[in-house]
């Protein structure tokens, strides 16, 4: 199997190098403008700085297969400088520094399972469920007069994380939240 890939053979989920980074395609449109050459325009984003770019390409040009593997994992703890997972293939023990973790840390609790994407022998992303139950801790309580014209109020979940949720959620109650816009989805009965 060929370690690049033609720029014709392109599209969404392929993980390529570019720049020297791992870079996942999201986007891969042929043009052929009325003057000049045809070239492909490639959308991609990194997985190192998150960042999505266009780049255009010609039909010779090749992209290097990035060998990223991913690895079905559990959440077990944190000390507040790394992170740790077991390998559910192979129970080894995995630690994520804290830079890799970021803002995820607000969707990692005990048990959870999570893939952690790996490249040159290193996690470089931890990619959590899209939906994920949490207890509410704090939030304060609805006033009469204010709930007919705000619906929403902050409430702060286990993990530490603040999202706005309806003012019939109480203290204690699980709600259903979406990670990718850490937005109240659903009560949980």
């Amino acid at each position: 199997m060929s370690n690049n890939y033609s720029i014709h053979s392109l599209k969404p989920g392929l993980k390529v190098i570019i720049f020297k980074e791992p870079c996942i395609i999201k986007s891969s449109f042929f043009v052929k403008p009325g003057k000049g050459q045809a070239f492909t325009r490639v959308k991609f984003k990194s997985f190192l700085s998150g960042k999505t770019v266009e780049l255009n390409f010609k039909a010779t040009d090749r992209l290097k297969k990035a060998n990223i593997k991913e690895i079905d994992s559990i959440y077990l703890y944190n000390d507040n400088s790394f992170w740790y997972f077991l390998d559910n293939s192979t129970f080894e023990e995995i630690h994520v520094i804290k830079e890799i973790i970021d803002f995820k840390r607000f969707w990692l609790i005990p048990q959870c399972q999570c893939s952690l994407t790996v490249w040159k022998k290193n996690v470089i992303s931890v990619n959590v469920n899209n939906f994920i139950n949490l207890k509410v801790i704090q939030t304060s309580p609805v006033i009469k007069k204010n709930s007919i014209n705000n619906s929403l109020k902050m409430a702060i979940l286990e993990t530490g994380v603040s999202i706005k949720v309806p003012y019939f959620i109480k203290i204690n109650d699980y709600i259903k939240v979406d990670t990718r816009k850490c937005k109240y989805i659903s009560r949980v009965k």
